[in-house]
């Protein structure tokens, strides 16, 4: 039987916004506590994380705000969209964020989400908020290294 390839380029789902509102200073790869039917859809790619964050609740690492559509056939046993996921880290990672997560102005924030050797698994960011004139350098960096890819190209 022939390997299956792994696709390490690919995601589920991707929050755009967080790289722009925040500077995103360390990540964590963290598996997801998921029913059934919740992985079901998250491979179907009917998850949105742009909204959510995580919180740490009694030593655990819990993934709040995020929606993950109901099973199109999953009837009874679909669970509530918008419940909080307990995040799958070691104590280790678990005491860094926390401690990152006491400072001002840090946020924990999930970056994408992915399938790695069929686990689903999301990338989080320790970030802290910029401020508009730094979202502003950003925006003009990005306008200068497109227009010199035009230029380049022609």
């Amino acid at each position: 039987m022939a390997k299956k390839k792994q696709n390490t380029g690919s995601y589920l789902a991707q929050n755009r916004k967080a790289r722009f509102n925040y500077a995103i200073e360390e990540t964590f790869e963290a598996g997801m506590s998921l029913t059934g039917t919740e992985i079901k859809s998250v491979r179907a790619g009917q998850i949105t994380i742009g909204d959510g964050f995580i919180t740490i609740h009694n030593g655990n690492a819990v993934l709040t705000n995020v929606n993950i559509a109901a099973y199109t056939q999953g009837n009874q046993f679909n669970v509530e969209p918008l419940r909080p996921r307990q995040l799958l880290l070691h104590k280790r990672e678990i005491a860094t964020l926390n401690k990152a997560a006491t400072e001002p102005g840090v946020t924990i924030v999930p970056l994408k989400v992915y399938l790695k050797h069929g686990f689903a698994k999301v990338l989080i960011g320790v970030g802290r908020g910029k401020k508009k004139y730094d979202k502003r350098e950003d925006i003009k960096k990005r306008d200068q290294e497109r227009e010199l890819r035009r230029r380049l190209k022609h």
